[in-house]
């Protein structure tokens, strides 16, 4: 989409908690704290986010071994940060099929190349938590990798648009192969009140895009949904709104919008929108523009 989607232990546990009567947790928020932990290169906040998602005394049970304590899971986590991420270049990644009912949550991850490739390892997670959302135990199991690239697929898109809430322009850029399939419902000379809607070729021209896009309206007020993400083979379509407000002028604007990924080795080659792009204009141009 051409716009941006939208510390103490109680109060990060509490984040991830619904506001509806019966507590119902935020599954996927939690499942991006817990793929965030292995990516954490500073070893304080890598120490303060275990103590954010696991209780005191959890346990973490793999094939290889069991892991009891905060120190414990971090030597784990410390060592696969390093071996994994630093030292090997992967990175982790949600299938997008978190559940869990009652005290249990389960969800697969996926490792891939961050610099573009195949899956390379794939893991589920099953993990039981107490009444303060803390992980009491955990159990991760290797189940075969993926045959097809539907699996892949999905968790790019779905790191995309995580990414996208995020706000990082570079971040969001890294998901994007060196060369771009970039294509916009518009017209190539584009418009002269919204400039980043222009074609763009390169994973720097991504990340200038989203820069701009930021530039132009008001971070606090950006939001926005995915209703739906559907995902056949290598390609993915999200179907959602955006909703800005314009920084120069304060004017709100709400737009609908498609979005069609085309994923290989885990980055995105092929990026094409379709949206409201006359009420984005509009907005930007704080007038009716001629039809």
């Amino acid at each position: 989409m051409s716009n941006d989607v939208s510390n103490d232990v109680s109060n990060d546990v509490s984040s991830d908690l619904g506001n509806d009567t019966d507590g119902a947790m935020d599954i996927d928020r939690f499942v991006a704290r817990y793929i965030a932990v292995w990516h954490e290169p500073d070893p304080d906040a890598r120490r303060a986010a275990i103590a954010r998602l696991w209780d005191v005394n959890a346990t973490e049970t793999t094939e290889a071994a069991r892991y009891h304590g905060h120190d414990a899971l971090e030597v784990r986590v410390t060592e696969a940060y390093n071996n994994l991420v630093r030292d090997s270049g992967y990175v982790f990644r949600s299938a997008g099929d978190a559940t869990g009912h009652h005290d249990t949550v389960t969800f697969t991850i996926h490792m891939f190349p961050a610099a573009g490739g195949a899956i390379a390892w794939t893991g589920r997670i099953v993990a039981t938590l107490g009444e303060d959302g803390l992980i009491r135990d955990e159990y991760q199991f290797t189940v075969a990798v993926p045959s097809g690239t539907a699996a892949g697929t999905r968790a790019t898109a779905e790191d995309f648009l995580r990414r996208l809430g995020e706000g990082d322009p570079d971040r969001i850029a890294e998901l994007f192969a060196a060369h771009v399939d970039w294509r916009l419902d518009w017209p190539d000379g584009g418009h002269p009140a919204v400039p980043w809607i222009r074609p763009r070729s390169t994973r720097a021209d991504v990340a200038d895009h989203f820069r701009e896009v930021a530039a132009h309206h008001v971070p606090e007020k950006s939001a926005g949904t995915a209703s739906s993400v559907l995902v056949d083979g290598a390609e993915a379509v999200v179907l959602g709104d955006i909703r800005q407000t314009v920084r120069a002028t304060g004017t709100p604007y709400t737009a609908l919008c498609a979005l069609h990924l085309t994923v290989v080795d885990g980055l995105i080659t092929r990026y094409v929108v379709y949206e409201d792009s006359l009420s984005v204009a509009e907005a930007l141009a704080a007038r009716p523009i001629r039809r």
